[in-house]
């Protein structure tokens, strides 16, 4: 794992929720459909967890079409990536990841027979880590625009982020 692999998936840490994007299955006409979810855990690798309902349409979207783009932000931090999701039935894996509050979602608890979880494994991501001096220099360059009455300078806040590919 290079180091920026190793960066994006320290910051996955940091993040409870996400947006899980997914290609609509015809009812939405392929477009794009997006839903918050909660991060039930992150892997060394960048693998993202979810845990859902097998009746879900996102269940059939990803049937359909395994691609899908997590979008997270949290403070300074913002990350999107994309990877290929698979539903994994896998009730050890439920067992070890079960959180109480998801059973407002699944009354039975991590014995729920609808509980169904989501792997997504990393293709590509792209991260902002806006702490430290970053978030001098951008809050610098904002600054500047405003008193100025012009748009902030892009090429002077270029290269904030940083893109990685798995």
């Amino acid at each position: 794992m290079n180091d920026e692999q190793k960066k994006l998936t320290e910051i996955l840490d940091n993040f409870e929720n996400a947006m899980l994007i997914t290609m609509g299955d015809g009812k939405l006409d392929n477009q794009p459909n997006g839903r918050p979810m909660r991060v039930a855990e992150v892997d060394d690798d960048g693998t993202v967890w979810f845990v859902t309902g097998r009746e879900s349409s996102k269940v059939d979207e990803i049937a359909s079409n395994s691609t899908v783009c997590i979008t997270l932000q949290s403070g300074s931090q913002f990350v999107s990536m994309t990877g290929s999701a698979a539903e994994v039935d896998d009730r050890g894996k439920i067992d070890e990841l079960w959180s109480e509050p998801w059973k407002v979602w699944f009354p039975e608890g991590k014995s729920d027979p609808s509980i169904l979880l989501l792997k997504v494994t990393p293709k590509f991501g792209e991260f902002w880590d806006m702490g430290g001096l970053k978030r001098f220099r951008y809050i610098y360059e904002a600054g500047q625009a405003w008193f100025k009455g012009e748009q902030i300078d892009t090429d002077a806040i270029d290269g904030m982020n940083e893109k990685v590919e798995f």
